[in-house]
């Protein structure tokens, strides 16, 4: 019978390597540890350094690329398809928005911060108590010690008391951060946007802002949620995992910690490779649902010309591919989300618990240096390893926390660009620089010189114009160089076929059009009055229509009271307006919609007869109204020294003027003297011969049959 020998294993030679090594593990511990940490220390310095460096490249290429001098449309569309992720244009936002919401440290913002903060850290503190005393409760069972079990949970119950009212008071901190956040920020975009004539310059010489109305009150407000969510949500968990890993170190051994860290930081570096660009999608979904708002809104200011044209399925259909293309941007990231959650959840509920389980076994299993080795009970055991499990299921919630905030902070970029983009073009219009996509009907490429071109505007008692360029909004260059000079006194007529720079000429001395390129001398903008053929009529009370834009105090400042501006409305037989309602001048209504046209008008010319500015600017003001009216509102204009330039094409206006300013709508002007009457003369005139000239080919063809008889 043949004996088998078995193999010998070299169980004894494995474990005494393994105790030599950790004999001397444990006796070069301290050089180990300090080692390792300092070997992290010099990775994040040089991520630190790596960063700076990747920044300062990218300023080179930003700086490069703005020194290019790329065109108006090249940078619209490339803005338009600029992804939001977290580099340096999102910091270089997010820090230009603190410093607006929160202005100095001494302010409202910043101690409400700080109260914040330390509510934070009691939170904290509290936690780490309640898992002492969570271990301390479950020895006491494991010892069967009832009076001891009963004590601890008498403890455990006085601590829930400061520890709801922290809870509170963080809920209470939060909500009254966002709210502060957003009344900040509204009221500094409010200062910019309602200056300067910005928000006119938003809407119709720049087009980098779609809706500046959703941005000002939907994405301020998402924003400042946003951000104070954002610091409790990622203050607290980097507080708690700071304190809890320091508490666990000193349990389970540094290295420990250290080595599940980098686990949990190279799983981290898959899950941040594998996340979707979730800022990128939330900007987008709030440009959809701003374009939606605005095409229900552009239906409502144009329901009259829609319904008129039967247009009510062709904006169905605008308003229908609107709305599907925003529920399927929408459907498209809740798919996104849904598979970016089980990753999420695998790996930060159940990866993660693993390795903390197997982080809070080795005081179990293992002997670590300090510990008293055979004087450990069972139940010391037991409320240690409680202990660190609840120190570690509170540092990975924490962990967690961090990892979900990546996504509330591809979140917050995408509000922070939509909401820096408008104060960047705000700053911008400011600053006279505009960007928007031309459509020329001869290309932009010929004028390209002139459209970057900037004249100079100097402050002057008369106007005057000098080389001046006239351009449409699309780009087109209308009149080459305009030059006229108008002193006060000298009432201008202007006329010209439709599109021929009337507008934009009447649009460069209110000062909203940009100066491209030679002199204007103009009054100041309080001097110049301008009155178009549908007056704007604000919100508010009778009295407040005729003063607008002054408020009843600036009215009251200036000495006017109710009994002149009732002599202003006599004169153009608007006093029976004040007998319409009980209230009198402090009645309010839709005075666009209770007005007619021709009351409008006599309301608006109402307003200059209250301002009484130097100059006024009458873009068909008097087409809704009789002859008669017309003829007192000119009188009473010239009476009171105001200098009237008027847009009209009606004959009966010639005779108040004594300058016509003519376009031919080819490029070519005439600035002259107005004689009214020998201009009527001529007119009917060349109207006679006109009739004579139509009536040739009937001449002729029936001299033609004449003769063939």
């Amino acid at each position: 019978m043949a004996v088998h020998s078995k193999p010998i294993l070299p169980d004894r030679s494995v474990k005494k390597a393994v105790a030599q090594l950790v004999k001397l593990y444990v006796a070069n511990r301290t050089r180990i540890s300090r080692a390792v940490y300092l070997a992290l220390l010099l990775a994040l310095v040089n991520r630190i350094r790596h960063a700076i460096s990747e920044q300062k490249a990218a300023s080179a290429r930003e700086a490069a690329k703005r020194h290019s001098g790329t065109t108006s449309s090249d940078t619209q569309d490339s803005a338009s398809k600029k992804k939001v992720e977290l580099n340096r244009e999102f910091f270089r936002s997010l820090l230009k928005l603190l410093h607006v919401v929160i202005p100095s440290a001494s302010s409202k913002e910043a101690r409400l911060l700080l109260s914040h903060s330390f509510f934070l850290v009691v939170r904290t503190l509290i936690s780490l108590k309640v898992a002492e005393m969570d271990g301390a409760i479950v020895k006491a069972l494991v010892k069967g010690s009832g009076k001891e079990f009963l004590t601890r949970i008498v403890w455990w119950m006085l601590i829930a008391v400061p520890a709801t009212f922290t809870n509170s008071m963080l809920s209470y901190h939060q909500a009254e951060l966002a709210l502060k956040y957003r009344t900040r920020l509204t009221q500094h975009i409010h200062d910019k946007y309602l200056s300067n004539l910005t928000f006119y310059g938003i809407s119709a010489l720049d087009d980098r802002i779609k809706n500046p109305d959703q941005v000002i009150s939907v994405d301020v407000a998402k924003f400042s949620n946003s951000l104070a969510e954002l610091y409790s949500n990622l203050a607290k968990p980097i507080l708690d995992m700071t304190i809890y890993t320091w508490s666990l170190s000193k349990s389970v051994g540094g290295e420990g910690v250290v080595f599940m860290s980098l686990l949990v930081q190279l799983s981290a570096n898959i899950m941040r490779a594998l996340t979707p660009p979730f800022g990128k999608y939330v900007a987008d979904e709030a440009r959809l649902e701003g374009e939606f708002r605005f095409q229900h809104s552009r239906l409502i200011d144009h329901s009259e010309e829609v319904a008129l044209y039967h247009g009510h399925e062709a904006e169905k259909d605008t308003l229908d591919k609107g709305y599907f293309t925003l529920i399927k941007h929408v459907n498209y990231i809740l798919r996104r989300r849904f598979y970016h959650g089980i990753m999420e959840d695998f790996v930060i509920k159940y990866f993660w618990g693993a390795l903390g389980l197997l982080l809070c076994s080795v005081p179990v299993f293992f002997k670590l240096p300090g510990q008293l080795g055979d004087t450990i009970s069972m139940g010391d055991r037991t409320e240690t390893f409680v202990t660190n499990r609840r120190m570690l299921l509170s540092a990975s919630d924490a962990f967690g926390r961090v990892m979900f905030s990546y996504r509330e902070i591809m979140e917050l970029a995408g509000y922070t660009s939509r909401v820096a983009s408008l104060l960047e073009v705000m700053d911008d219009i400011q600053a006279g620089h505009f960007e928007k996509k031309l459509v020329s009907s001869s290309g932009i490429e010929e004028h390209e010189a002139v459209l970057k071109g900037r004249g100079k505007v100097v402050e002057s008692r008369d106007i005057e114009f000098i080389d001046v360029p006239i351009i449409s909004p699309n780009g087109d260059v209308l009149v080459k160089a305009l030059s006229f000079s108008l002193k006060q006194g000298d009432h201008l007529l202007v006329v010209g076929p439709n599109g021929c720079g009337k507008s934009s000429l009447f649009r460069i001395l209110g000062g909203l059009w940009p100066v491209y390129g030679g002199t204007v001398y103009k009054p100041p903008f309080t001097d110049i009055f301008y009155i178009p053929q549908r007056p704007y009529l604000s919100r508010g009370s009778l009295r407040q229509q005729i003063t607008y834009p002054d408020s009843l105090r600036a009215v009251r400042a200036r000495g006017v009271t109710d009994a002149q501006l009732l002599d202003i409305l006599k004169i153009l037989s608007l006093e029976h307006l004040v007998d319409l309602y009980a209230e009198g001048w402090d009645a309010e209504a839709e005075w666009r919609d209770v007005l007619s046209g021709g009351l409008q008008q006599r309301v608006a010319m109402a307003r200059l007869f209250y301002h009484k500015p130097r100059y006024a600017i009458l873009d068909e003001c008097t087409s809704s109204v009789t002859l008669e009216t017309e003829k007192i509102m000119y009188d009473n204009a010239k009476a009171l020294g105001i200098t009237l330039m008027t847009v009209s094409h009606r004959r009966s206006l010639w005779k108040y003027h004594s300058r016509i300013l003519q376009f031919d709508g080819q490029g070519n002007y005439v600035f002259t003297r107005l004689d009214a009457e020998k201009r009527l003369k001529l007119e009917d005139e060349k109207e006679d011969l006109d009739v004579l000239l139509r009536q040739v080919p009937e001449i002729e063809r029936r001299i033609g049959e004449l003769t063939a008889e």
